[in-house]
């Protein structure tokens, strides 16, 4: 009987762990939403346009995800922090991140303006496209203080549990940047028997929309954070204080080079594809699009493993940290073949959503189903990984992500594409076999009980 319940699923956390997630997976939702929006507009404007944007996609992935960093360096000290029920040192922690938030948007903003004129050289590609490509990047940013401050402060509010705030400032943002869409692209046009105003600015209308999207979510998430009960810097000394940042930056600098050196590896990656001419940067840029949406439970639920780990370490409750991975695996993998299962099944129809050429959309299809098959496996590294930033263990998926992302990704599709002459197809297969290894790595990791620095005192 004392076995019966030992295995029986904590079925009663189900719904803190969706409480947790659906703020996160709608905001996901709604984000993607609006990139499927901005890929069919700029898509409808040709295959040029479309690479123009794609070309430097992966080096946003770069600055965004280093930023990101910085945030979760925050989420592990507050998350534990309202696990211990410490309400003192989360509001010097809401201190500490506006700094961290003017550091990262004043430096990222220097440095992506001053090499906007190079990045799409170094990222091979055409040379018909390297203005263009250029030039959005530029105006993309161009707020890069304000995107800075969305980043990290929905961090910080979600560390504490709010994740809705960060769900409407990204609804807001998304709306805006659609209507911006709208009206900035196109040129003034008639619909329906009415007139449409529009600019006609094409690529680099898209480009502005987001921009000035960003500075309204960028002013929106500043007053929430300002007025949030628990993580308030209002009162709070801005001076740097070692007390809060030591703990933080051990765990945000790991993080920090994971995800750069993981991002450069999807520039190194991006470049290669680049280089196999406009129909593999299309459809890989398109084949990205239409994937994320399906990573949206994935993501969701790591937020909540992260801020509920925190919380559990905080409190000292071993049991229930086990409980919670227990059933968030669960959920999450669950939910992701489901998600793959739908990739799998509609991956033409979702290519031809945002491209009508022929080549693209089948090259497309092709590498998207070949990709849906592992997504559970991806979604089990995601959940582990996100529990282990909540613990504040950083440094081993920083080693697991170098590895797969350079040892595997990096080396084989070099060697498929620039020394064997393959094509996008054989890259796509060497980015799964990099997802594939994460799970082995994460999951050995995982149930080793290393990663959970209440088993190393229990043991001590």
């Amino acid at each position: 009987m004392r076995k019966e319940t030992k295995n029986r699923l904590p079925w009663g956390m189900v719904p803190v762990i969706l409480t947790l997630a659906w703020p996160t997976m709608l905001e996901e939702l709604m984000g993607t939403a609006v990139q499927y929006i901005d890929t069919a507009m700029v898509g409808s404007l040709g295959t040029q346009a479309t690479a123009a944007v794609g070309a430097t996609s992966t080096v946003n992935w770069l600055i965004g995800s280093t930023v990101s960093a910085v945030g979760v360096g925050f989420l592990a000290f507050v998350s534990r922090a309202c696990g211990a029920g410490d309400t003192k040192k989360a509001g010097k922690a809401a201190s500490q991140a506006v700094l961290a938030v003017l550091v990262c948007g004043v430096f990222f903003t220097a440095l992506t303006l001053g090499l906007s004129g190079m990045v799409p050289r170094w990222m091979q590609a055409a040379p018909e496209i390297q203005t263009l490509a250029s030039q959005y990047f530029f105006i993309l940013y161009t707020p890069m203080l304000a995107r800075a401050a969305i980043t990290i402060f929905g961090t910080l509010l979600r560390s504490a549990g709010d994740t809705k705030t960060p769900m409407r400032v990204g609804v807001l943002v998304n709306c805006i940047n659609v209507i911006l869409n709208f009206l900035l692209i196109y040129p003034t046009r008639q619909w329906m028997g009415k007139t449409i105003p529009g600019m006609g600015w094409g690529v680099l209308g898209a480009a502005a929309a987001s921009a000035v999207s960003f500075v309204v979510g960028g002013v929106c998430i500043t007053v929430a954070v300002w007025r949030h009960p628990l993580v308030s810097p209002r009162g709070q000394s801005l001076k740097p204080d070692w007390e809060v940042l030591r703990p933080c930056l051990r765990v945000a600098l790991p993080n920090a080079l994971q995800r750069f050196g993981t991002s450069l590896g999807y520039v190194v990656f991006a470049s290669m594809i680049n280089s196999l001419g406009g129909i593999a940067t299309a459809a890989h840029t398109i084949a990205n699009t239409v994937e994320s949406a399906f990573y949206i439970p994935g993501y969701g639920m790591m937020t909540a493993a992260a801020t509920l780990a925190g919380n559990a370490y905080g409190a000292g409750d071993n049991r229930r940290m086990k409980e919670l991975a227990r059933m968030i695996l669960v959920i999450e993998v669950s939910l992701m073949i489901v998600t793959g299962s739908l990739l799998f099944l509609f991956a033409p129809d979702m290519m031809g959503l945002f491209s009508r050429d022929a080549q693209v959309i089948a090259l497309g299809a092709t590498v998207l189903r070949m990709v849906a098959v592992s997504e559970p496996f991806y979604g089990v590294s995601i959940i582990l990984e996100g529990m282990m930033q909540g613990v504040g263990n950083t440094v081993m998926p920083f080693v697991f992500s170098i590895t797969g992302m350079w040892g595997v990704r990096i080396v084989g599709t070099f060697v498929c594409t620039q020394l064997l002459g393959l094509g996008l197809v054989s890259a796509w297969a060497c980015m799964i076999a990099h997802n594939l290894l994460l799970f082995a790595m994460f999951t050995a990791y995982y149930l080793s009980g290393r990663w959970n620095p209440m088993n190393r005192v229990k043991k001590a």
